[in-house]
């Protein structure tokens, strides 16, 4: 399979934008791989195995560990949460499963670490005040699903890795290098993120994310190291819902339909749903697409009208914490075109 257009657009931002970047495009039974740069300055070239900090995409296994729970009825979309969470200080206002999926749950964004006397992420989780009305609006939250990692260990009576291991990652196939935690001998594999100015070091194998890094590296929002190969077996599970069975195909379906409307990006059930030109896949995708994105500089779309998945795993916040949407968008815009169909 050609991506010239992508990897053009890939190879143009190597060593600007990012260190390492894997790209892999999945369409109608075909797929391909590309690798570009260096794990970090100087070290080993990236390829199609190298591994990445998801950061956000972690939300995207919590929330299908969530609806796997759904599925067995250890859990309701539309129960509220309070009774997994009875110390949760918010608990008592009607938030259920299906509001903190769609972000709409009422919670804060986050909290800087560094303002926590105590560094203490999941009591202030517990503790702060809602900004809406649960149900009222969107509001992109990580402190949401803290709340959901917490509800979904304590459904499952396991803790929240074991949960994500054994209803997620064990059923796509992915190899016991995926998931929370690292272990020290995948350092060689793994891109590196920030040189972080609060920790005082270079994060390798570490998570980037401070609230997750203060929760142990464990948590609902972040943590996850993982392949691109593994990023889009998820997105195809969606996708393919009847033929993959990691989930019931209505409750597949469910989750990448809009469950709510902001002007920007509207909201699934873990998923985000295209709504402009604007959005990181950019132009040409369908209504229908669905997909995240992770601050660290990882990208994920699968778009139904088409059968196409796009995964593009960067360390872009390696060059900064600016905004990488132009490279995103050149490159899921690239993608596209390179595997549409030649036209009779």
């Amino acid at each position: 399979m050609e991506l010239a257009r992508a990897e053009e657009a890939l190879r143009a931002a190597a060593g600007s934008r990012f260190t390492a970047a894997v790209l892999r495009v999945e369409r109608n039974g075909r797929s391909a791989e590309r690798a570009v740069g260096v794990l970090q300055p100087g070290g080993r070239p990236a390829d199609p195995s190298s591994l990445f900090d998801y950061a956000s995409l972690t939300k995207l296994f919590v929330a299908t560990a969530a609806l796997r729970l759904v599925a067995r009825g250890a859990l309701a979309l539309d129960a509220p949460v309070a009774p997994w969470v009875p110390e949760w200080r918010n608990g008592q206002q009607g938030v259920t499963l299906r509001m903190l999926l769609a972000h709409t749950g009422g919670l804060r964004s986050g909290v800087d670490v560094r303002t926590l006397g105590d560094g203490d992420v999941l009591r202030y989780a517990l503790e702060a005040d809602l900004v809406a009305r649960p149900g009222e609006r969107v509001v992109y939250s990580d402190l949401g699903f803290i709340i959901l990692g917490l509800a979904i260990a304590r459904a499952a009576a396991a803790p929240l890795e074991r949960v994500v291991r054994d209803e997620v990652l064990d059923p796509l196939g992915a190899g016991a290098d995926v998931g929370y935690l690292p272990a020290e001998e995948l350092r060689a594999r793994i891109a590196v993120t920030e040189r972080c100015p609060w920790r005082g070091r270079l994060m390798h194998g570490e998570v980037h994310d401070e609230k997750c890094y203060a929760m142990g590296g464990v948590a609902g929002h972040a943590g996850m190291f993982g392949d691109a190969r593994t990023a889009a077996r998820l997105a195809r599970a969606f996708l393919e819902a009847q033929s993959l069975a990691l989930l019931p195909e209505e409750l597949a379906g469910e989750a990448v339909r809009e469950q709510a409307w902001e002007p920007i990006l509207r909201r699934g059930l873990g998923w985000a749903l295209r709504t402009t030109d604007e959005n990181s896949c950019g132009r040409y995708w369908s209504p229908k697409a669905f997909g995240h994105t992770g601050f660290t500089g990882t990208c994920v779309w699968a778009d139904p009208d088409r059968g196409l998945v796009a995964v593009l795993l960067t360390n872009s916040v390696y060059a900064g914490r600016g905004d990488t949407r132009a490279l995103r968008q050149a490159v899921f815009e690239g993608a596209l075109l390179d595997t549409e169909p030649p036209a009779p």
